[in-house]
């Protein structure tokens, strides 16, 4: 009760109640930003993630003595090892790729066979236009919606791809050029996926970079991206011949390895804005015991003990602390379930692409809150606010009756 009345404001404890109330905005918004930027950067690394192993395997089997002549029953045998998805064979190469605006574009053409194509379900599940019913025997290709936008291409249009490894005459080697009608066009969400990935028949892939009968490499998709390191032996038995393979780790590692360390970078700059709210409640709470000083007289006179005051501070400050930090959980929680609708308000109030593809890579927000981060954040508020309170409940409670009225 007691604590409770030193919380209320009177007209002479003005500034006592506003210091109280900016420790308690100051640790709802430091709560609610912290939980909102992990859950932002948590989101973000999942949808990378997650369209990263969509659209590329877990790991990549080359062979290193002859040219991949068997690649079919290589991709079956590798099919075969518990713990494999599906095994894809492919051809990759560097082309430009010109349409009906603009001077062209670098894309990466995919040589695959139609029914791997359907098996790869972040491109076949988000088919904009067309289809990839007889992918094999369309003589057709499939691109990205961003290239499709950038090249001025529709559904049935030609693209024309160059390619500079062409056909070697007594002139020097000449580039390659070709043109594919478009008969699919797909969106996986991830801007520099869309913009530069072409889709071509296998067979048309082998004919076009002078591959007949070969692949470059085998894709294998795995059930447990984290556990690829146990399958490489297994997989390295069931192609039977000398390979090189390399993970997702490996090709990623620099860029995930930057979003963790920037993430972990966030959560320590952050943590200072409730560091200042607990700063804050030790001043509010100096001042209070200050001001109180004739209240802990007659409280100490009337038989309360030393444990008694302590216990009135404490629950003076710490209910700044734990108010402020429930309500900023209640806040951040809020954002992380509308942050998308959030980002478009902000995008339409000011005119401008707020979080823009091209430079995120992912075309929406994402949110993902992760529990234990949640929680540490909730915890770490409320020990701060706990531990901010400790020096000025103590000094109220060493204050002896004749030293308190010293005070009034």
């Amino acid at each position: 009760m007691v604590a409770w009345r030193y919380l209320r404001s009177r007209r002479k404890e003005t500034v006592i109640s506003v210091i109280a109330s900016i420790s308690f905005l100051g640790i709802m918004l430091g709560v609610a930003t912290l939980i909102v930027v992990m859950a932002v950067m948590n989101g973000f690394r999942a949808e990378l993630l997650t369209r990263i192993l969509g659209v590329n395997g877990h790991l990549i089997v080359t062979p290193t003595d002859l040219p991949l002549e068997d690649y079919a029953q290589v991709a079956d045998r590798i099919n075969g090892v518990p713990g494999v998805k599906y095994a894809l064979p492919l051809i990759d190469g560097q082309v430009l790729a010109q349409g009906n605006i603009g001077s062209g574009t670098g894309a990466l053409v995919r040589g695959i066979r139609g029914e791997d194509l359907a098996k790869v379900n972040i491109v076949s599940d988000n088919i904009r236009f067309g289809s990839l019913e007889d992918f094999d025997t369309s003589e057709g290709v499939a691109i990205g919606s961003r290239m499709a936008d950038n090249l001025g291409l529709a559904l049935g249009d030609t693209i024309t791809l160059v390619s500079p490894d062409g056909d070697v005459t007594p002139l020097g080697t000449m580039p390659r050029l070709k043109g594919y009608h478009v008969s699919a066009i797909f969106e996986v969400g991830m801007s520099e996926y869309d913009s530069s990935i072409v889709y071509m028949p296998l067979g048309e892939a082998q004919l076009y970079f002078n591959m007949e009968n070969l692949a470059q490499s085998i894709e294998v998709y795995v059930d447990n991206p984290d556990a690829v390191d146990a399958l490489k032996p297994r997989v390295e038995e069931a192609a039977q011949r000398p390979i090189l393979m390399s993970d997702w780790r490996q090709r990623n590692q620099t860029f995930f390895s930057a979003l963790q360390v920037e993430r972990n970078v966030m959560f320590m700059i952050l943590t200072l804005i409730v560091l200042v709210a607990a700063l804050n409640i030790i001043s509010g709470l100096v001042m209070l015991v200050k001001d109180k000083g004739h209240d802990i007289a007659i409280l100490r006179t009337m038989g309360a003990t030393r444990g008694a005051i302590l216990r009135i501070f404490l629950m003076t400050g710490a209910a700044i602390g734990v108010v402020g930090t429930l309500a900023g959980f209640v806040l951040g929680v809020l954002i992380c379930l509308n942050v998308e609708r959030i980002r478009q308000f902000f995008s339409w109030i000011s005119g401008t692409v707020l979080f823009n593809p091209e430079l995120y890579f992912l075309s929406q927000l994402p949110a993902k809150m992760d529990f234990s981060e949640t929680f540490s954040v909730i915890l770490m508020a409320l020990v701060l606010s706990f531990l901010a309170t400790l020096f000025p409940a103590w000094r109220a409670a060493r204050l002896d009756p004749v030293e308190a009225l010293r005070y009034e």
